[in-house]
């Protein structure tokens, strides 16, 4: 699946009008926590890593990233775009 047919499909479960890039934000930040918990029971406590609620929780940061894009008129496939072209200048000796 292409990101821009993913951001799409997502946009059909994106509720409410007002203060919409707050809402978006804020669950960004809360679902982002939510991985980064999973990673910390992880790590630092002994847990098994769930990769099916990490999945999850990724799925949910990949919806508000892509909604986020969507209201700001961002084409998300050139968001994946930039961030490779970026990393292949900060990496330039990392084979692909």
């Amino acid at each position: 699946m292409e990101f821009n047919d993913y951001q799409k499909l997502a946009n059909r479960t994106l509720e409410g009008n007002e203060h919409v890039l707050t809402n978006l934000s804020l669950g960004l930040a809360s679902e982002s926590g939510e991985v980064i918990d999973l990673i910390k029971k992880y790590t630092f406590q002994g847990a098994d890593l769930d990769q099916e609620q990490l999945k999850h929780e990724m799925g949910d940061v990949l919806w508000y990233l892509s909604q986020i894009a969507l209201w700001a008129n961002v084409d998300f496939d050139e968001v994946a775009k930039s961030n490779i072209k970026s990393l292949e200048q900060k990496y330039p000796n990392v084979k692909r």
